[in-house]
């Protein structure tokens, strides 16, 4: 199995997890170009992928979906509410609707031989989903854009060989920005973003000696920097109530701009 992030941050996600058999892709938010650029560098082609993982219906996670669906048909798996977001998207432009497959949060699919567990997370969007997706032992996750986290979500995040992590923003940074007033009380919200403190805490739930990397993701290009978002997500696992430390794990932060390294599990 393997994983590696095409492009994360607040102006578009995608991420490639794969086994020998099976290639798919967790958002498509960024161009067709980007996407296949990006494939190319791990040997791969578009019509090498078996799907696409939406987790929700925003732009910065669908942006590049119509051109990739024109060019290679591929199936689009969401939840119900999402898949109607992205059927009314007008700006996707047309593409064969019969490539929609809805699933449920809590229901487990097959994509090949790829077991894919969508849980459902708190954000402003129709029914958002995170992913959990499994190769015979070895099991990854993407999980962004949560307001927050509780039990459900760190039940979900357990056990996990890698993990991609939302940690959008440093909360003093988005306080005294320039956002609107509500904007920044929407991200600040349960149904908004995590912070770089929260995604450290979050961690400080799900470490285990056997997780083998971890990618701090979805960052804002306007409240973060990676080197904050890195060392506050540090500080968070030192100080916390875990018997881990930072350093006992590979860390780093998933970029907009460039690919990650390719994690081989």
């Amino acid at each position: 199995m393997r994983m590696v992030s095409i492009a994360s941050g607040s102006s578009g996600n995608c991420i490639y997890i794969g086994s020998d058999q099976t290639h798919i892709l967790v958002d498509a938010g960024i161009s067709n170009k980007r996407i296949m650029a990006g494939l190319n560098e791990l040997g791969l082609a578009g019509g090498d992928m078996a799907g696409i993982l939406i987790t929700h219906e925003h732009s910065d996670h669908i942006r590049g979906l119509g051109v990739i669906s024109r060019k290679y048909h591929l199936p689009i798996y969401g939840t119900q509410k999402t898949l109607a977001g992205i059927a009314s998207c007008s700006s996707l432009g047309n593409f064969d609707r019969q490539l929609l497959k809805p699933v449920d949060p809590d229901v487990d699919f097959m994509v090949g031989d790829l077991k894919i567990h969508p849980f459902k997370i708190d954000h402003d969007a129709a029914d958002p989903v995170a992913y959990r997706v499994e190769h015979q032992k070895k099991c990854v996750a993407v999980a962004t854009d949560m307001g927050h986290f509780d039990e459900y979500i760190v039940e979900n995040l357990k056990g996990l060989d890698a993990v991609l992590l939302e940690s959008n923003h440093d909360v003093r940074m988005l306080e005294t920005g320039p956002y609107p007033y509500p904007l920044k009380r929407r991200i600040l919200g349960d149904h908004g973003h995590l912070s770089n403190e929260n995604a450290g805490r979050l961690l400080n739930r799900i470490l285990h000696d056997h997780l083998k990397k971890i990618f701090l993701g979805h960052l804002s290009k306007e409240n973060n920097y990676p080197e904050l978002a890195y060392e506050t997500v540090r500080l968070e696992i030192d100080e916390g109530d875990c018997p881990y430390g930072a350093s006992d794990f590979s860390i780093s932060v998933a970029s907009r701009d460039r690919m990650s390294d390719i994690v081989y599990l």
